[in-house]
């Protein structure tokens, strides 16, 4: 059926047809680049890499922006209360943001423009924005863009403009240099001790809505496939971008508009003013990067996702099943057997019904679904005598078919044995656990098992499980695993 995509301009599916057959152009808004990246901004970058990933692994030329604002308030303030200079502290957080995404297993997007190096396209659009009518000059040295020049405002958020131009109209603090309440700024004036630029207008610096439509004209062209970002950033954010890119150029601006859903914390929206906000670092601390995938895959990327411990002790689960099974089917297929058999047919229809939940608006939830059903399959023909007719050319398929979801999820692509022993790392620190001492115990009970004092084995077994630890015992030894929230 083709790629249908929900567009938040239009409020439905459609069917995705970019501007060029076989190429595509997606711009994401980045991170402001005051603080260390949040499990919010995680949420976001995942979610458009994996649409980044199967744009790309189904054979399109993708281009894929996403922007550093490296200017702005909270830039300044933050880096007047540490002493640092605004720019020293937008480029630290910028390595540590790499880091986190790197971490995440998010791939790099093609372009990542910094808005301090694009300040003369900022200038050149607001100045072709003025001498379309749709901005003016105050005479302290700002620029309003002009909402009355604007009839279309407020498509994208689908709100009505004159009830938001009578709210705004009670507000006390208004600037007097606004014509309308409602007009937003393109260009601020410096004040002392603030970066600046010189421009048309005196010194100053851009304001926060210009520098996407700049930049994404600068490396996508006037008109692109595909905008993505938060549903915070519906409004004002990108409905600003939509009235100042049509005023400077008098095109359509963007064809698709994607919005992912926000992160609640245990059933409360996140925020610091509540006190739930984790930093991804925090996280990735206490869960495995490919847990977190999971965790924030296993929603659809706009629907709301409850961050809890409860909810990524499950992701964890279910990545480590799945990455087991990708260990057992490769040791299955090393052990050989018998080959001229046909792969089954499920396999094939599995493979197809991953690709038609991507194509139904990237629905990640629904593909995983289909991924686990192949997992159970895995397992059952894993478990089949080597001399079973078709066994080979099964296992060869199913591992062929984990590959290229692999590609897709950014999981399932590391050695099975080194992602298991780093999941339970983080399971081990996360409770405060000592691997020596545990090990120390399995010794001990496994020399108790060998002499036959199984009393004592047993005592030992039952000190191991209030320590949330289980044992499985085989002919060569014991292994071990941290019994996890969610598995009890």
């Amino acid at each position: 059926m083709g790629l249908k995509i929900f567009n938040t301009l239009t409020g439905r599916k459609e069917d995705f047809v970019p501007l060029q057959e076989g190429k595509v152009g997606m711009y994401v808004c980045g991170v402001t680049v005051y603080d260390l990246s949040h499990i919010g901004h995680a949420r976001c970058y995942v979610a458009f890499d994996v649409v980044y990933r199967y744009l790309r692994g189904s054979g399109r030329s993708v281009r894929y922006v996403r922007n550093f604002t490296d200017v702005d308030d909270k830039i300044i303030n933050r880096a007047a209360q540490t002493g640092d200079a605004p720019v020293d502290l937008a480029t630290r957080n910028i390595e540590a943001f790499h880091r986190d995404m790197d971490s995440l297993g998010c791939l790099h997007p093609d372009v990542e423009p910094r808005v301090t190096d694009h300040i003369p396209e900022i200038i050149a659009l607001v100045e072709r924005i003025i001498g379309n009518g749709h901005a003016y000059a105050a005479p302290d040295g700002s620029v309003y863009f002009s909402i009355d020049s604007f009839p279309q405002y407020g498509q994208l958020s689908k709100r009505n403009l004159d009830d938001m131009v009578a709210g705004a109209s009670e507000r006390v603090d208004e600037d007097p240099n606004k014509r309308n309440p409602l007009d937003f700024v393109l260009w601020k004036p410096a004040k002392p001790g603030e970066p600046w630029w010189e421009s048309p207008w005196g010194r100053g610096r851009p304001g926060w809505h210009i520098e996407c439509s700049a930049m994404s004209a600068r490396h996508l062209g006037e008109t692109f496939d595909i905008h993505g970002g938060g549903k915070d950033l519906v409004f004002p954010h990108h409905e600003n971008e939509i009235a100042q890119s049509r005023a400077a150029s008098g095109k359509e601006f963007v064809r698709y508009w994607l919005h992912n859903g926000f992160v609640n914390v245990d059933q409360e929206k996140m925020s610091k003013s509540l006190g739930n906000f984790f930093t991804i670092r925090d996280v990735l601390a206490l869960y495995h990067p490919e847990a977190i995938r999971m965790f924030l895959l296993s929603t659809h990327y706009r629907s709301p996702i409850n961050y809890s411990a409860r909810n990524l002790d499950e992701a964890t689960g279910r990545i480590e099943y799945m990455i087991e099974t990708v260990g057992k089917v490769e040791a299955a297929l090393a052990d050989g057997g018998p080959e001229g058999g046909e792969a089954a047919a499920d396999v094939a229809r599995v493979r197809g019904a991953i690709g038609e939940a991507m194509d139904d608006d990237f629905n990640t939830a629904a593909a995983l679904g289909h991924l686990f059903e192949l997992c159970r399959a895995a397992n059952d023909w894993v478990a089949r005598k080597r001399k079973t007719p078709g066994r080979i050319e099964t296992l060869s398929a199913i591992r062929k078919v984990l590959a290229e979801a692999a590609g897709i999820f950014g999981i399932l692509e590391r050695p099975p044995a080194t992602v298991l022993s780093e999941i339970r790392d983080r399971d081990v620190a996360r409770l405060g656990l000592d691997v020596v001492d545990i090990e120390r115990v399995i010794a001990e009970r496994w020399a108790a098992r060998q002499a036959k004092d199984f009393a004592r084995a047993d005592a030992l077994r039952t000190e191991l499980s209030a320590r949330n630890i289980d044992l499985m015992d085989s002919p060569q030894g014991s292994t071990w695993r941290v019994r996890r929230q969610a598995q009890e």
